[in-house]
């Protein structure tokens, strides 16, 4: 009965499976954070781009009925 828990006390295999779940688990939490700022910045700059699109279309719409052309 000794013998069986020295020799349990003393397998490390378990370790190195808890070791990489942790490593795992840490790289996934990494992932995500990584995706949702990518998202947020994305979704900033698209907003943008439209606005800015429209305050185009905008502007050559006023030129087109001032002026007289279309």
């Amino acid at each position: 009965m000794l013998n069986l828990i020295q020799n349990f006390r003393n397998d490390e295999s378990g370790a190195v499976t808890v070791d990489w779940v942790v490593l795992t688990a840490a790289v996934i939490a990494l992932g995500i954070a990584a995706y949702g700022k990518i998202k947020n910045t994305a979704e900033l700059v698209n907003k943008k781009s439209d606005e800015e699109a429209n305050l185009f279309t905008d502007t050559i719409f006023k030129h087109a009925t001032t002026t007289g052309t279309n």
